[in-house]
């Protein structure tokens, strides 16, 4: 298990670098609506990990994210042990969304229970039913808050 929560952070890590997603900020503009929907993903995936809710947080995953994780509890135990501050932030802030081709990116600064600033940079897939769900976020300690 622990094999598999370290390839799929190196898979991720290795992809947001190649999509830029660490060196520089998205291009373009999200339409209020689906920045709306975006956020509300994140927030319901966020509200799941605080109530150890495995299935709910996992119905927020791409079909790419939960055939890797096969089961609502290996997902949950990836970001319990991976994402500390993913799993219980003390403090949430969603800063502006930005498209990237098919995809949205919506950055979110957080605070762990210790005091240390986070960025998580959550990327969003539209489904066909018009449903956007997470499909990778990277999490990087905050430099812009002081941390």
């Amino acid at each position: 298990m622990r094999h598999l929560f370290a390839v799929f952070r190196a898979t991720v890590l290795v992809w947001a670098l190649g999509a830029g997603l660490l060196a520089a900020p998205a291009r373009a503009e999200v339409s209020a609506e689906n920045a709306q929907a975006v956020q509300a993903t994140v927030q319901a995936q966020l509200a799941a990990f605080a109530a150890d809710d495995a299935e709910r947080a996992f119905s927020f995953a791409t079909l790419t994210i939960r055939t890797m994780f096969e089961t609502p509890a290996n997902f949950l135990a990836m970001v319990r042990q991976a994402y500390p501050a993913v799993y219980r932030p003390a403090k949430v802030l969603f800063l502006s969304p930005r498209a990237l081709d098919a995809a949205v990116v919506q950055p979110v600064q957080l605070k762990d229970a210790a005091g240390q600033s986070w960025l998580a940079m959550y990327t969003l897939q539209r489904q066909a039913d018009g449903r956007w769900l997470i499909n990778g976020c990277v999490l990087v300690p905050d430099r812009s808050l002081g941390a």
